[in-house]
């Protein structure tokens, strides 16, 4: 590609995204300057090599490496994914690809819908519904490139989702690598709003990462810097407006669900609410090999700092009553401003070895954290300290071992926060995980504290101060998977028993038959339940015919559970042709893909705590969504279109994500993914 041409190329993508608006709108100009000044004088420097340069630089020159590749002793690490089977597919376009519930579009707060363990150990703060759009320091990926590696993605949903991303990486011979990452993606309105180019959620972040290994191979460092910023304007559940009301023969009065899918038309809760999320991290991860692969010392600085904030300045109604969304207005009537800054900062010193058959790290790790928390009183609100500064400091001990021959492995991990003033509030995680051939088992044993929010909140609508147990967890897991010929087959079976499960959910004092949101906070669980979940997934491939499917059962979740709720049964499938075109020159898949959930009484949302919450008032049906999508691969480019939800109105006109939130509508999806490779 010639320099003209890629000016060429630049100056069109300026203009689309200026006609994309937001949140991209004001990124047009500044765009087009960054990849100019990154990419040109990378270009200038390619055309003194020959026509083999295509050949000699691309995916298969170009390689990962992260933090668990470094403490494995791997330095060659994997090459980048280059394939289109998880392109358009929406659960892969952030950083947390588990099944999810949310609050019906993207950016909003989000929650697992299936369960796992927590393995998180001493002091947190607690408030994760936006975890999913942050990057996780110790997952950031370090490149190993023979040339300069660029990577460019846009997705646009007309006219709710967007996304922009754009990363550079390059090497200095193989010793030194160093990169940047700024990413920028938001949502618009698509309820309860005239124009649906007005702003819902909106996420920035930059990365700056750095990996270096000494010329003789004994050094290696891996270190990065983030800075994340989410901003999302609440609008609360939608509001049954009398219209929308049925009335059964004994006088009870509740809102018929069908009738509660115009969308732009709909009444909210909230309009003038405001959570924000910013997120600080610096993380340096840095190792010397003492005697070769047997003993090497590493040593891991982590220092991260997370502000929560939300704001409403419309407490009440133009009648001056109170807003019935809220319970009450504690501190101040003018303005709610709850904020919490939570600062951690980590040390960790430890000792690793591995060899073909053994590996093994020792560690210890040494956490300070501090947590302040501000909340407006008064009219006029001003800002003040609410629960005062609580801080400390925690110890940590843990390691890994495994040993592994041929098809056998045995694997085994843990780690222990003593607590020796009250020995029973111990917490640790242990894990054993034995392999054999296509079967596999682990253990799993938790003892894990409540977080800090759970122990104590107050703001302008809610307050807590309570102390609770340890949450135990005992679950047994095992795995068979087998490739035979062209069909895959796998299979998993869970089994846990979970007690002094903590939970939020709405006060037995506070009327529980309220239609919205009544008073909510944490509990526990004092009995002991148990959970037995089934995952299975079957793959087929005939010719270039594809079928994948996948599905899970999880039983001991349900409405008589007062805890935890999931869905009986969430499941995916996919059906898609691929195969090259035009001499190979392009490859590409036409599909469709569906997703289905059985009926349950999902969480509700409180988004001044940022807690989802048990509800018993509200079961949302059976959702099967379909999805029709082509994506194709041109050498380096790859781009794919997507009707999602295409099977709206069949059998009703939407879908509920959450209690009252409805779900985005059909729509048009379309994603550009762009790497370059010199």
């Amino acid at each position: 590609m010639s320099d003209s041409l890629l000016i060429s190329l630049f100056e069109a993508l300026r203009g689309w995204l200026a006609a994309a608006g937001h949140p991209v709108r004001g990124l047009a100009t500044a765009v087009s300057v960054l990849l100019l000044a990154v990419l040109l004088p990378g270009r200038a420097q390619a055309q003194i090599l020959d026509d083999s340069t295509q050949n000699r630089y691309g995916a298969r020159t170009t390689f990962i490496l992260q933090e668990r590749d470094l403490l494995r002793e791997d330095t060659v690490g994997r090459m980048i994914d280059t394939t289109l089977t998880r392109l358009p597919q929406s659960r892969y376009w952030t950083y947390d690809t588990t099944f999810q519930q949310d609050l019906g579009n993207f950016g909003t707060a989000s929650r697992p819908l299936l369960w796992e363990p927590n393995r998180q150990l001493g002091a947190r703060l607690g408030r994760n519904v936006f975890d999913k759009y942050a990057r996780d320091a110790a997952d950031v990926k370090y490149y190993d490139t023979r040339s300069p590696y660029t990577f460019f993605r846009f997705h646009q949903g007309n006219p709710y989702e967007q996304i922009f991303e754009f990363s550079y990486a390059r090497s200095l011979k193989k010793r030194f690598n160093a990169g940047f990452d700024y990413e920028r993606f938001g949502s618009n309105k698509a309820v309860a709003v005239t124009n649906t180019k007005t702003g819902l959620a909106e996420h920035s972040n930059f990365l700056f990462f750095v990996r270096y290994q000494s010329l003789n191979d004994r050094y290696r460092a891996m270190a990065n810097f983030s800075t994340a910023r989410h901003t999302v304007a609440e609008q609360g559940p939608i509001v049954p407006q009398p219209a929308q009301l049925d009335t059964l023969p004994d006088g009870t009065i509740y809102p018929d669900l069908s009738l509660l899918f115009n969308y732009q038309r709909e009444t909210v809760s909230l309009t003038q609410a405001r959570n924000r999320d910013s997120r600080d991290r610096v993380r340096l991860l840095h190792s010397y090999r003492l005697l070769g692969r047997g003993l090497t010392a590493f040593h891991i600085f982590d220092w991260s700092r997370q502000l929560n904030k939300y704001t409403d300045t419309e407490l009440l109604l133009p009648s001056g009553e109170r807003n019935p969304f809220y319970p009450e207005l504690r501190l101040s009537t003018a303005a709610t401003d709850d904020r919490a800054e939570f600062r951690q900062w980590e040390n960790t010193v430890g000792l690793m070895g591995n060899s073909k058959t053994v590996e093994y790290r020792l560690y210890a790790r040494q956490r300070y954290y501090s947590l302040a928390t501000r909340v407006a009183f008064g009219e006029p609100a001003v800002l003040q300290d609410s629960l005062g500064d609580r801080s400390g400091s925690q110890l940590f001990l843990g390691g890994t071992a495994a040993f592994r021959y041929r098809q056998y492995a045995i694997e085994t991990a843990g780690e222990i926060k003593p607590d020796l003033q009250d020995p029973t509030q111990t917490e640790y995680w242990l894990r054993g995980r034995a392999v054999l051939d296509f079967l596999s088992a682990e253990l799993l044993l938790t003892s894990v504290s409540p977080t800090l929010t759970e122990q104590q909140f107050e703001g302008n609508h809610y307050a807590w101060n309570k102390s609770f147990s340890n949450t135990q967890v005992q679950q047994l897991r095992v795995r068979a998977a087998r490739q035979l010929g062209r069909h895959y087959l796998e299979a998993v079976g869970t089994g846990a028993n979970i007690a002094n499960y903590i939970y939020y959910s709405i006060d037995p004092n506070s009327q529980t038959d309220r239609v919205h949101m009544a008073r909510s906070g944490p509990f526990q669980q004092g009995e002991t339940f148990r959970l037995v979940t089934l995952m299975g997934r079957y793959r087929l491939n005939v010719g270039h015919l594809f079928f994948d499917n996948q599905a899970t059962y999880t039983y001991g979740a349900g409405a008589d559970n007062p805890a935890l709720r999931i869905p009986k049964l969430v499941g995916e499938s996919r059906l898609y042709y691929q195969g090259s075109v035009f001499r190979n020159a392009l490859f590409g898949q036409v599909g469709v893909q569906g997703y289905f959930q059985s009926r349950w009484k999902a969480y509700d949302y409180s988004p001044s705590t940022q807690q989802f919450f048990v509800q018993d008032h509200f079961t949302i049906r059976n959702t099967p969504v379909v999805d029709v999508f082509l994506s194709a691969d041109i050498k380096t480019v790859s781009i794919f279109f997507k009707m999602a939800y295409v099977n709206q109105f069949l059998p009703q006109n939407g879908y509920f994500a959450t209690p009252y939130y409805a779900a985005l509508p059909r729509r048009l999806q379309f994603g550009l993914r762009w790497q370059f490779f010199n």
